[in-house]
């Protein structure tokens, strides 16, 4: 019966080795996934900086352009102004008229581009955040699936020792309280 005991300990050390074993393996893989979505989470977040920096560079070009076109509609008005004053320049100013409406019309068709681009820098921002939200929500779930595994591998390393203690109590080896 001594025997028996003996061995069925080794046996139940050796599975706990095993157990032990298992169970960093297990975390040790997991810890790599982790690693590997930090790290995807952080060229996401630099791809989202750039596109920010992009969008203000855009905003400034913009806020240039603005500032051209007023500047060319005043020259033009002046124009206007200067050609009823002058009736014998009027050919040329009317020339002159024709050029900067036509340099308006191709700011106002960059300024369309520009807005038609900035659009799609905010949508690509906006799916980059939809994307950063679900890897997100992927790490939650899979670090919450973690500590579930831990908590049940303790459950079994705390049965395992109530069932050493029971051991010990029935073989009478165990340490005595008294």
């Amino acid at each position: 019966m001594k025997n028996f005991h003996q061995n069925l300990l080794i046996l139940l050390a050796l599975s706990l080795c095993g157990l032990c074993v298992w169970q960093w393996y297990g975390q040790t893989l997991q810890r790599h996934r982790i690693e590997n979505l930090n790290q995807v989470l952080a060229e996401k977040s630099a791809a989202i900086q750039g596109y920010t920096n992009t969008i203000e560079t855009l905003n400034h070009q913009v806020e240039q352009m603005d500032t051209r076109i007023t500047e060319l509609k005043t020259a033009a008005a002046t124009n206007d102004l200067v050609s009823a004053a002058q009736k014998r320049e009027i050919a040329r100013l009317q020339l002159t008229a024709d050029i900067l409406t036509n340099q308006i019309t191709q700011y106002t068709n960059a300024v369309t581009a520009l807005e038609t681009k900035l659009q799609e820098l905010s949508d690509g921002v906006k799916r980059q955040n939809a994307a950063i939200a679900e890897l997100t929500a992927q790490r939650d779930d899979f670090v919450k699936k973690l500590n579930d595994s831990i908590s049940d591998r303790n459950a079994i390393v705390s049965k395992y020792n109530d069932l050493v203690k029971q051991i010990d109590k029935s073989t009478g080896t165990g340490n005595k309280e008294n």
